[in-house]
């Protein structure tokens, strides 16, 4: 595991370009003089039996903005928050439980470009210690975990698309069992894929 730990803090400290839940759109004309907001989620890797597993949510069906999506805990920065960073690591722990103190910031990716305005940079992190997960209910309708494998593996990315205003709007899917991880988190997911498998 050491080895793999030390491959990502490798990779994580290259440079690298931004992404964008356009991406895949390449006639989308983005507003000029938009302002984005800054955010973090957080990327926790935990190890289980000897190998490696990503904690994911799925948010909970009762929300505004993407109800029953699954995504990575975290959220806008605020005016308390350091960074980036802190941002992820406070909202984390308002939505997993997970304490700051059991969590290694390995690296972060590119901050990422969403339909909804934010620049969210994902924090990639190791989970030291054991922690009791709590989700908190008016966010998080369910945590679980994926293997790490399954979701660096390009090989388990598909394209899709979806009609958004009027157009087609086509997003990276990486299904695992029954989770349907699309969107800004398969997009992050995939930026994190291919700066493992360059």
């Amino acid at each position: 595991m050491s080895d793999q730990i030390k491959a990502f803090r490798v990779a994580l400290a290259k440079t690298g370009v931004t992404s964008s839940d356009f991406d895949l759109n390449t006639d989308a004309t983005l507003p000029e003089g938009r302002v984005l907001r800054p955010a973090g989620v957080l990327a926790p890797i935990i190890e289980n039996d000897g190998g490696l597993e990503l904690i994911l949510t799925k948010r909970s069906s009762a929300l505004k903005h993407h109800p029953g999506q699954i995504a990575f805990p975290g959220g806008k920065q605020d005016e308390g928050d350091k960074d980036v960073i802190a941002a992820a690591l406070r909202e984390a722990k308002e939505e997993i439980g997970l304490p700051p103190s059991v969590v290694d910031v390995l690296g972060t990716l590119p901050a990422h470009e969403t339909v909804t305005g934010f620049l969210v940079t994902p924090v990639i992190a190791l989970v030291k210690d054991s922690f009791k997960i709590k989700p908190e209910p008016g966010e998080v309708e369910e945590v679980f975990t994926v293997p790490l494998d399954h979701v660096l593996d390009p090989d388990n990315y598909l394209i899709q698309y979806r009609r958004w205003r009027g157009q087609r709007r086509y997003y990276y899917v990486v299904p695992y069992g029954p989770y349907y991880i699309w969107g800004a988190t398969a997009r992050m997911l995939r930026a994190w894929t291919e700066r493992m498998n360059p």
